[in-house]
């Protein structure tokens, strides 16, 4: 019999934020893996530490964040084999997802490589994009309202076009592309309804207006909530 993958998602960060379920499920599966920096540390351990029991088989997985895709790819590839080789032993796989395993998570280029092998279970989790809405205490959207998830890294013209076409919408990823992101709001009119939110729900949290933000780059735990007047 070979073994389970189970992809956890974590939540935002706040260790009360994980659900029950993911808790239960780390007290029974054998074993643990991980995403890791290559400067060592795990934000997703660190938020399931205090669940994750001392008998636990822990796998990190060395993650570089800024590499080309075919560097990525061959890394994941790594990755599914590291999981693979524990499911063929028999043992279940709990991977620790930052967030929603779904929701531009890696973990899904891992289901990718192992769904059609194994067994695989999906826990979703909480959110960035609620958890920065809780955070500033804004309604993300509400009857009508249409609800546009973007990454900060689409190019310009691409980001003008979907945010003229959306009543609300959560600018995701936006590190170096904050600038970038700033002149399409600006141009748009929209800067007075955008809110800039960093580390949501986590220590250090900030909670700013747009307009009121003086940094040309954030930092990858960062998101911008714009909110347009359609009528």
């Amino acid at each position: 019999m070979t073994g389970k993958v189970y992809g956890l998602g974590l939540g935002p960060g706040d260790p009360e934020l994980v659900t029950v379920k993911v808790v239960r499920l780390l007290n029974t599966v054998p074993v643990v893996a991980y995403p890791e920096s290559q400067k060592g540390g795990s934000f997703a351990r660190e938020i399931a530490k205090s669940y994750i029991p001392s008998t636990a088989i822990e796998v990190p997985l060395d993650t570089p964040m800024a590499i080309d895709a075919a560097v990525a790819q061959a890394k994941y590839d790594e990755h599914a084999e590291i999981i693979a080789a524990h499911l063929d032993a028999g043992r279940d796989v709990a991977l620790l997802c930052e967030g929603d395993p779904f929701l531009f998570g890696s973990f899904m280029y891992i289901y990718d490589r192992l769904a059609d092998r194994y067994e695989v279970e999906v826990v979703p989790g909480v959110s960035s994009i609620t958890a920065c809405a809780a955070a500033a205490g804004l309604p993300l959207c509400g009857r009508e309202d249409i609800l546009t998830v973007l990454p900060g890294t689409l190019p310009e013209e691409v980001l003008e076009r979907e945010l003229t076409q959306t009543s609300s919408a959560v600018i995701m990823k936006v590190g170096r592309h904050l600038p970038k992101i700033r002149r399409v709001i600006d141009k748009l009119g929209c800067t007075g309804g955008a809110t800039y939110v960093e580390r949501a729900l986590n220590p250090g949290q900030r909670v700013v207006p747009l307009a009121r933000l003086t940094e040309e780059v954030a930092p990858y735990f960062s998101v911008i909530l714009v909110f347009r007047d359609t009528d």
